[in-house]
């Protein structure tokens, strides 16, 4: 009989054909991304004639290869002899303006435009428009979709015939069957207006957008509202009145939320073209209406255009129709709600004023302090300096600093991150009373946190107070401090003390430095934790430019060399690394 076969070990086995798939995916991809190197070792010549032509015919691989194909080709323009033979590329991309995937699609166009907008007038003419044309015709609704984005590229640099036949194609477009045609037909309108003259803007533009306005799908209504904004600054101020603000104001009350949520959105910019007269008296209750929606996605889209809608109507009715739905907005049961109000309401301040901002927002600030989540916590915190400004310090010291002296101390570690990177803007309009009481115990107590981005900045924090109150400041209230907490039993602790001292070394002076600090810092290189030896070595190379040579030949450089010899490999390096600096600073 035979011997029978060797055993068959598991590497013996051939791969998977999915595997095998997706390393041959790979590769194509990897090559497609490398166009630009292929084209520039083929030529200008062979590009147009071999490479261009070869990726024509692969327009039917993975969609993440298609999107990559779609991107490069987009990018080709010079490799293949610049503008004048730049329509060579049209014929791949509009293979690829018609695949399924959306993605690719809309990558496709994206570059579609690219190529035309660099094309000779006459290749418009001759290439480009009889590709809009017949995308525009297409069976396929997908087709069509691409060629709307594509009509405000042709448009401009076409003769007269050609752009009357766009019109033509555009308005069939916005006319089509298919709801997914007439969405991208609406998101091209505002880019479609811009390149037509103003009788085609007043004329069929406006009759397109009106249309799109009664559509009976809402996605349809939505990009209609989503451009108003665009098309309101092309009309200008008497059209937009007359033909675009009864329009939004029917849409501030559509029966989809969504459409809503954008007129909440788009509310402001039309704001803008009207002028602030108009605003106040036309669009005032809408936007009032739009933060007492039911839906809380509407809630937070007006919320988000509170600050500047407030400083387009002015002081006066920002306090008599908007603070009242502000204090309702602070109570919302959507945590999201309060959170875009927390985000905002610090910027109304300076539109209401000192009297009111105290009588009616102040205590709604202090809410949102107290506020059970804690992103409206720390929204309310990154803005707290717009308040200063108008209230005065001393209403800030007694309304709002226990707030911030409790939130100092908050669970969430966050909150803590945020009043940290507050302290020093208060240190700044506060002086240094405030912080030789609470806040100074506080400000050294984060240095022993039990979390590492608080003890960093922790450290970064005693840095910036020390340069704002000076160095004498610094060394009779930070230094002693901070070279107590170097004695900490644990080592994250002692790591993050050496990191404070080396940030407050170059601010308190060279006599406190080589006196206090460095021989502190020096009897750390004893440590048994090889973290803090080797820290020691990094600081001191930090350390060399402040201090003169006798301090580096008898202090510094006696530490490091017994660090050379370290059992620990990193501490050896640092120690070397911290020695030639030495010696260079000696030398030099």
């Amino acid at each position: 009989p035979p011997p029978p076969p060797p055993p068959r070990h598991a590497c013996a086995f051939p791969p998977r054909s999915d595997e095998l798939k997706n390393e041959d995916m790979a590769l194509r991809l990897n090559s497609i991304q490398r166009l630009g190197t292929i084209a520039l070792a083929l030529g200008e010549e062979r590009t147009r004639s071999e490479l261009v032509p070869f990726l024509s015919d692969c327009n039917d691989d993975e969609d993440e290869v298609l999107l990559a194909m779609a991107t490069e080709l987009g990018q080709l323009i010079s490799h293949v002899g610049g503008a004048e033979h730049a329509h060579c590329l049209l014929q791949p991309l509009e293979q690829l303006s018609t695949v399924e995937e959306t993605v690719v699609r809309q990558k496709a166009v994206e570059s579609l435009c690219s190529v035309g907008a660099a094309l000779p007038a006459s290749s418009v003419e001759q290439h480009f428009v009889p590709l809009v044309k017949r995308l525009a015709e297409g069976e396929w609704f997908t087709v069509r979709v691409s060629a709307c984005g594509l009509v405000s590229t042709a448009y401009p640099r076409s003769s007269p015939p050609s752009q009357a036949q766009l019109r033509e194609l555009f308005g069939q477009l916005c006319q089509d069957e298919t709801p997914m045609v007439r969405r991208a037909a609406a998101q091209s309108l505002t880019a479609y207006g811009g390149c037509v003259g103003k009788d085609v803007l007043k004329g069929s533009v406006m009759e397109h957008f009106s249309a799109f306005t009664k559509d009976d799908q809402d996605s349809v209504r939505l990009l209609a509202v989503e451009g108003c904004g665009g098309l309101a600054k092309l009309l200008g101020k008497e059209t937009t009145v007359s033909d675009v603000l009864p329009l939004v104001k029917s849409f501030a009350g559509d029966r989809s939320w969504r459409v809503r949520y954008m007129v909440a959105q788009q509310l402001y910019d039309l704001c803008d073209v009207i002028g602030a007269d108009l605003a106040r008296s036309e669009l005032t209750q809408h936007f009032v209406n739009l933060l007492r929606d039911n839906e809380a996605e509407v809630r937070i889209a007006a919320t988000g255009k509170l600050a500047d809608f407030c400083r387009t109507i002015g002081t006066e009715q920002t306090a008599s129709l908007v603070v009242p739905c502000i204090k309702e907005l602070s109570a919302d049961a959507s945590q999201h709600v309060r959170s875009a109000l927390a985000g905002v309401v610090m910027q109304v301040v300076p539109v209401l004023g000192k009297q009111t901002t105290i009588d009616e927002l102040l205590p709604v600030i202090l809410s949102l302090l107290k506020d059970d989540f804690p992103d409206v916590r720390l929204n309310v915190i990154s803005k707290f300096d717009q308040v200063n400004e108008v209230i005065g310090i001393d209403l800030l010291k007694k309304s709002l600093l226990p707030a911030i002296v409790e939130l100092s101390e908050d669970r969430h570690w966050r909150v803590r991150l945020a009043i940290i990177e507050y302290a020093p803007l208060l240190a700044a309009q506060l002086g240094t009373e405030f912080f030789e009481g609470k806040l100074g115990e506080l400000c050294m107590s984060w240095l022993g946190d039990s979390v590492s981005a608080i003890r960093q900045a922790a450290a970064s924090n005693l840095q910036k107070l020390s340069e704002e109150f000076g160095a004498e400041w610094a060394n009779e209230n930070v230094v002693p401090d901070v070279l107590e907490m170097i004695k900490s039993s644990h080592y994250l602790y002692r790591m993050n003390t050496l990191e404070a001292l080396g940030k407050l070394a170059p601010i308190v002076g060279t006599d406190t430095l080589c006196s206090k600090l460095l021989p502190e810092i020096l009897a750390c290189a004893k440590d048994k934790v090889p973290n803090i030896r080797f820290g020691v070595a990094k600081l001191t190379q930090t350390l060399v430019p402040l201090v003169d040579s006798s301090v580096i030949e008898h202090s510094i450089k006696p530490c490091l060399l017994e660090l050379q010899d370290d059992a620990d490999v990193d501490v050896r390096y640092f120690a070397q690394e911290a020695l030639n600096t030495c010696q260079e600073s000696v030398a030099g």
